[in-house]
């Protein structure tokens, strides 16, 4: 005899997610959250950690970037930075 009840799936026939599955969203859910807090709590990185180089890559440098602060400044990168410099944070400024 067939039940009338389905209790394996919801209203739309869909099974319910496997434990892996609702562990992987929970971890990368974790590492998303961690990693914004570690950036609010610090607010700029450290140069290693973004490659900075004190020279261009290209026609990418530091006063042509949306995180440039002149004379020598970056809103995300710690420490004193070249107007010639670049690092991987590189984001050009709107034309």
């Amino acid at each position: 005899m067939l039940s009338a009840w389905n209790t394996d799936r919801d209203f739309t026939g869909a099974l319910p997610p496997t434990r892996r599955a609702v562990l992987q969203g929970a971890l990368a859910a974790t590492m998303v959250g961690g990693a914004a807090g570690l950036v609010r709590a610090q607010d700029k990185v450290r140069q290693t950690l973004v490659q900075y180089q004190g020279k261009p890559k290209g026609d990418q440098q530091c006063d042509s970037c949306v995180q440039w602060e002149p004379p020598d400044s970056c809103k995300v990168v710690v420490g004193k930075i070249s107007p010639k410099g670049w690092c991987v944070l590189y984001l050009p400024k709107p034309q």
